[in-house]
């Protein structure tokens, strides 16, 4: 009925109509009026149609509305995306949200349209439902009440706790507060104090604060975990008899040295021609998590593994993603295996995808993996020796694959990754520089090359899927990216017209090794769409490829375990040909997708947080000393430096005290008015570190001195 409603309001003929007017064109019966109303009532509150004083129904794009999620921010104002992913967000200035906060789903009323240069802009007319029931804080106590402080600085406003609901509560700790009232016209809403988090000098509690802010789970329930117990820990042998029997293969797993979800493995054999046969072995977690258990229904729920710097909170329990699941050496365990036959230009040209079991040889880690390769340690050689031509062969295939993905227009992005080491209270002591080495990106050129495989496997089949697309980035933001890159010396071609990622791919090349690179792959990476899952098949821009999936870790990704037990039932009975099956699957299937694609922008943003806290906490350990880093951004209140160890501080424009600075927003550029000197973007200087904020993860420095290649008169 929905459907049906939206369809007859999408006409370009229809016009806002009474209920009796619309079940007149809709030519529906007065006995089923009271259904009917029921559906626009509960349309009313989705955001999907809306009526206006008259109680004339229409969709709220054509009447001037808009339904989004409303994103805060922490001076007041705001940013409505629209549920309607072809409609672009509006801007809601501070006097116009009501009583919205962050995370509201809303319905907005456009002011102004959208122009060339500017957003729409529009006003909150009605919250239709509220994005945040309880957040994490610090309470602040009076003697008769007190105050919830969010540490969410988009959720712009103080929770009010009664006195009576806030006894025994010590003043100045992180606790998770829940919303009781919602007031009108911009007051305080009220709520209750329902977990006390503990003291911030804690580590933990900081720790605390994000797991609940972002709503994640640290357990499991009794009843899943009673579920997963109870998988069986031995296969049976009529299981083994129906599978494809591997355990005779050259199968290894490579991984870091602390992974205990070991869910990929790999074979590589010699073929005639010059051919090599890359086998991908996945454990077949469908075989134990059953769809629509609870350990099913959890797994959905989470979406995915979130991996914090201190801490995992696993999708799956670890007697699942740990134990049976996990491809542990010298043990048997089931699989799902795709077989690929490549040629000597990295082209697939046949493949094969089994159920099997299979028998790991080894449990490789990378850095050793890449030891042997780069360097040709001989320790390592001895003790590999027996597997020494299959890892000479992966690294020829990886050559092979890597050649022709570069070819085609993929776009490698080169950031330095980093890793907080803690002590084992949780305190960092260490920020360490992580290299993507040989035995890295021989993995992920594997994985790659088998999602697209399965991918492309089952468009062609015309089977239900959830694919992971990445979409054409918007021109504008290619333009814009076009004029910053303009001002280092570099051009972007297409960029007025349809993007190719080879072009981006040209650019960074061009930039590598470059001082200004890390800046520029930067502003790239935050111009480009964000990947997502979807159930309709698009191709993925980032990756230049036509068909891309998510097969390759059911442990910690649902959308893969999703897609693997459409594989185990096409294996098992053929293709669906039933298209009202079809169809039913695929709604289902685009549930979990949009599903997944948001927890998993969830897990990033804790994940970042969490990164962003013990980096925090360590530079306060380091105040009053000097680092080298490089400008990564320039403001009209400062500049942004980041350092060699990846950490990123703000030198306030209110502390450069030799001269009056003006900013360039089109140039990007800080210049003194007296002395002509010009700070860039990737300038090298040297910092102090001057202050630091944990709650807000804000980073003071004072500049010290700049290198030679700055501050010349212009």
């Amino acid at each position: 009925m929905k459907e049906n409603v939206l369809t007859c309001m999408k006409t370009t003929a229809y016009r806002p109509m009474k209920l009796h007017e619309l079940m007149e064109a809709m030519e529906i019966g007065a006995d089923q009026k009271k259904a009917f109303q029921e559906t626009l009532a509960e349309m009313e509150k989705e955001g999907l149609v809306m009526s206006t004083r008259s109680k004339r129904y229409g969709i709220p794009e054509k009447m001037g509305f808009m339904t989004g999620i409303l994103k805060g921010h922490w001076k007041g104002y705001g940013f409505v995306d629209s549920i309607n992913p072809e409609l672009p967000s509006a801007y809601i200035p501070a006097n116009a949200m009501r009583n919205a906060f962050h995370l509201d789903k809303v319905l907005v009323r456009i002011k102004e349209s959208a122009g060339e240069d500017q957003k729409a802009e529009g006003e909150v007319v009605t919250v239709l439902e509220r994005g945040v029931l309880e957040l994490p804080g610090t309470f602040e106590k009076s003697k008769k009440f007190g105050f919830v402080v969010p540490d969410d600085p988009r959720f712009n406003s103080d929770i009010f706790i009664p006195g009576d609901s806030a006894k025994g509560v010590p003043n100045g700790h992180k606790v998770v507060c829940r919303i009781t009232k919602w007031s009108e016209n911009r007051r305080n809403p009220e709520g209750k104090i329902i977990e006390v988090l503990g003291n911030p000098a804690d580590p933990e509690t900081d720790m605390l604060v994000i797991v609940r802010k972002h709503g994640l789970e640290e357990t499991f329930n009794k009843g899943v975990l009673k579920e997963a117990q109870a998988v069986a820990k031995m296969i049976p042998e009529k299981e083994i008899s129906r599978r494809k029997d591997l355990r005779h293969m050259n199968i290894v797993t490579i991984d870091g040295p602390d992974a205990k979800d070991l869910d990929d493995a790999i074979s590589v054999e010699k073929l005639d021609g010059d051919r090599i046969r890359l086998g991908v072995h996945i454990a077949d977690v469908a075989h134990y998590v059953r769809e629509g258990t609870k350990l099913d229904q959890e797994a959905w729920s989470r979406g995915t593994s979130v991996y914090l710097v201190d801490r995992v909170l696993p999708m799956l329990p670890q007697e699942i993603s740990n134990g049976i699941c996990s491809l542990n050496p010298k043990e048997d365990r089931l699989t799902l295996s795709v077989f690929m036959d490549i040629d000597e230009k990295g082209s697939v040209v046949q493949h094969e995808i089994h159920e099997t079991v299979i028998n790991t040889m080894e449990r490789l880690i990378y850095d050793d993996v890449s030891d042997l390769l780069e360097n040709q340690d001989e320790d390592l050689q001895k003790r590999y020796g027996h597997i020494g031509d299959d890892l000479q062969l992966m690294n020829k295939l990886y050559q092979r694959l890597r050649k022709r993905r570069d070819a085609r227009g993929a776009i490698d992005f080169h950031f330095v990754e980093s890793k907080v080491v803690l002590d084992p209270k949780g305190n960092p002591i260490d920020i360490r520089l992580e290299e993507r080495r040989t035995a890295n990106r021989i993995i992920e050129e594997f994985m790659l090359v088998c999602n697209e495989t399965v991918a492309e496997h089952h468009y062609w089949m015309k089977q239900p899927f959830i694919y992971r697309i990445h979409e054409d980035p918007d021109q504008e933001k290619m333009m814009d990216l076009s004029k910053f890159v303009f001002h280092f010396g570099y051009q972007l071609k297409g960029a007025g017209s349809d993007m190719h990622p080879k072009e981006l791919q040209q650019l960074l090349a061009e930039v590598e090794g470059k001082k200004e690179a890390p800046v520029i792959n930067t502003m790239m990476l935050r111009s480009l769409k964000k990947a997502k899952y979807t159930a309709f098949h698009g191709t993925h821009f980032g990756l230049a490829a036509k068909y891309y999936s998510h097969f390759t870790s059911p442990i910690r990704r649902y959308p893969d375990l999703a897609i693997h037990r459409i594989i185990k039932e096409v294996l098992k009975s053929g293709p669906l040909v039933d298209e009202s099956e079809k169809d039913k699957l695929e709604g289902k299937l685009e549930k979990t997708a949009a599903h997944s694609s948001e927890q998993e922008r969830n897990a990033e943003e804790a994940e970042r947080e969490s990164v962003d806290l013990k980096k925090a906490v360590y530079m306060k350990q380091h105040i009053g000393e000097t680092f080298s880093g490089l400008i990564s951004g320039i403001t009209s209140f400062g500049i942004f430096v980041e350092l060699d160890n990846t950490v990123e501080g703000l030198i306030r424009l209110s502390d450069l005290e030799d001269d009056y600075y003006v900013y360039d927003q089109q140039q990007l550029t800080l210049t003194g008015e007296r002395t002509n000197k010009v700070f860039r973007i990737g300038d090298a200087l040297t910092i102090r570190v001057e202050g630091v904020n944990i709650s807000q993860r804000e980073i003071d420095f004072v500049l010290v001195s700049v290198d030679n290649s700055m501050g010349k008169d212009e």
